[in-house]
């Protein structure tokens, strides 16, 4: 029997429209037991804990951060100045280890697929060429696009001043004609630069590293649910950009590289 003013003090609040009293104790405690449940279940699949800590933390992030947020979050984490150069890196530092050369090869790289971008697009933002850092407008991309063909031509001059093996001349060189492709078909249509990129370094790490990096490929929905979440792209928008971007990359440096 509890006797008056011994009983624990528990929070309560009117919940909106219904005026109806909520004990927060008691959701408390059920999530506590959602969260509790999840960790245990990625506890079975993670063995290691480091493991276990990051993937629990990315869900509780997923979990509690608004839908918009964490739509603009994956947007710009997966952005083409993200990737490409990720993608680089890892074929550099493990592909050709034993280069001397290889951090000459990344640092030409590195600088036509980001440094430049962004200092052309901040530039452009400041100016007022572009409305945003993602160029959401179709119009405005003509400019910047067109300049990133001469950067991405003057990098395979300078690769091949490098004597670089042909993948790194394939890459900038490829970069350059698609960037032409993506021009003419930008005069017409909107295409999803964000898809074409990470399928484009999805298909260079295939060549390099074989099947373990179609393992990628599952970003592909997750990026296009943000891209269209967003309002940035139509679904055939995004899905034409990632189809064009796996299969000209593979097939272009395919036939470069067995020349």
């Amino acid at each position: 029997m509890r006797e008056k003013g011994l009983e624990p003090l528990r929070l309560t609040a009117l919940v909106p429209k219904t005026s109806v009293y909520t004990n927060f104790t008691t959701l408390a405690i059920h999530n506590k037991k959602r969260i509790y449940v999840v960790f245990s279940f990625i506890k079975t699949i993670f063995r290691d804990s480091f493991e276990v800590l990051c993937v629990t933390s990315f869900l509780l992030l997923v979990y509690y951060m608004p839908l918009h947020r964490f739509a603009s979050l994956i947007s710009w984490a997966i952005s083409p100045i993200a990737v490409a150069p990720a993608a680089y890196l890892l074929v550099v530092i493990y592909g050709f280890r034993n280069d001397p050369a290889r951090f000459n090869y990344l640092l030409v790289l590195f600088l036509a697929s980001t440094i430049v971008p962004m200092l052309l697009i901040y530039g452009l933002k400041k100016i007022g060429k572009v409305s945003d850092y993602n160029i959401t407008f179709r119009e405005q991309r003509f400019l910047p696009l067109l300049v990133m063909v001469g950067v991405n031509a003057l990098g395979y001059e300078l690769m091949l001043q490098l004597d670089a093996p042909r993948i790194f001349t394939g890459i900038l060189l490829f970069n350059a004609v698609n960037m032409v492709l993506i021009l003419l078909i930008t005069l017409q249509w909107k295409i999803s630069i964000h898809l074409l990129t990470l399928t484009s370094s999805i298909a260079l790490l295939y060549l390099q590293f074989g099947t373990v990096a179609l393992w990628l490929l599952c970003l592909v929905p997750v990026l296009m649910w943000s891209r269209i979440y967003l309002k940035a792209h139509t679904f055939m928008q995004t899905l034409v950009g990632s189809l064009i971007g796996f299969l000209i990359m593979y097939t272009e440096l395919k036939w470069w590289v067995g020349l």
